[in-house]
């Protein structure tokens, strides 16, 4: 079947653009598939509910394991600070600081000569998310979608090729590059941990009553979609498996530069790891959103 015969399958190109996007319809209950996810995870929900549709639907905060209890004084301080940007700094200072990023060697870096590994060392948070930006594939790519796999249980669905069958070799060299983002790094996934935090945080102080928010993310091929469960005619929308990380954006004219279909998705906050108005010096441009995966309501548009 052709794109144009999946996209009528699916009734996504009879949706209006006026119309609301709707994806709380109370007959909806897919569940995350027992394949993409595992039994246990590092947050205070597990995989199979916050990587269900009706958490998308009806979302709820999620807290990833010790940070509150961790990191208390960081945020304690952080809600002294009215200005966002000011926060911004603080929270990147403490993170250098903390992680010793600029004097690795208080964190055990030794001097011994090779090169690949002091690029190594230096990798960081920071360098992490700028490296998915710019390929969401690449090493990095493959750190961040192992972090969210150990911390909320998603298993990746996509790196370089589809990964469906874990005891292949695309699942192993995933596994392999993110051995190797990780190598010789301080903490760097706890760096991670800090970074989601810090997103969720800003948002409950922005904009505390805002659940969701309405993103967008262009594709090429339909067929290269997990498409759970078809819209029917009426007001309902497809089901669909994303990777376990995304980049989506919050202008649609930027998705349209990314692929020929738009998916258009409402994305519950809890589930954004980084934008680029966050930190606005990371990112720069595309209004990226790196938005955490499993199984949400979308439409699919060819305008």
């Amino acid at each position: 079947m052709n794109d144009s015969a999946q996209i009528s399958a699916i009734h996504a190109t009879a949706e209006s653009d006026k119309e609301p996007l709707d994806c709380r319809a109370p007959d909806k209950t897919t569940s995350l598939p027992r394949e993409a996810r595992l039994p246990i995870n590092r947050c205070n929900l597990p995989a199979a509910i916050l990587g269900g549709l009706t958490f998308q639907q009806k979302p709820a905060a999620l807290e990833l394991d010790g940070v509150a209890t961790l990191y208390a004084g960081l945020f304690k301080r952080l809600d002294l600070v009215d200005q966002a940007a000011e926060r911004g700094r603080i929270f990147r200072d403490y993170l250098t600081v903390h992680f010793r990023l600029e004097r690795l060697e208080d964190a055990g870096l030794q001097e011994d000569g090779q090169r690949n590994g002091k690029q190594r060392a230096k990798a960081n948070w920071m360098r992490t998310v700028r490296g998915w930006s710019f390929n969401a594939d690449s090493r990095e790519g493959a750190v961040l979608k192992g972090w969210v796999e150990s911390r909320f249980g998603l298993l990746p669905r996509h790196h370089i090729e589809p990964l469906r069958n874990y005891s292949e070799p695309a699942y192993r060299r995933y596994l392999e590059m993110r051995s190797a983002g990780l190598y010789g790094t301080n903490a760097l996934e706890a760096q991670l941990d800090l970074l989601y935090s810090y997103c969720q945080y800003e948002f409950g102080r922005e904009v505390p009553r805002r659940s969701h928010i309405t993103l967008y993310r262009g594709i090429n091929r339909i067929g290269e979609q997990e498409i759970l469960e078809a819209g029917q005619t009426g007001n309902s929308d497809p089901i669909v498996l994303l990777n376990s990380l995304n980049s989506f954006t919050s202008s649609r004219e930027r998705a349209d530069e990314f692929g020929d279909y738009i998916l258009e998705t409402r994305v519950p906050t809890a589930k954004l790891l980084f934008h680029c108005q966050l930190l606005p010096d990371v990112l720069k441009g595309e209004d990226e959103y790196l938005v955490i995966g499993g199984v949400y309501a979308a439409k699919i548009k060819t305008y």
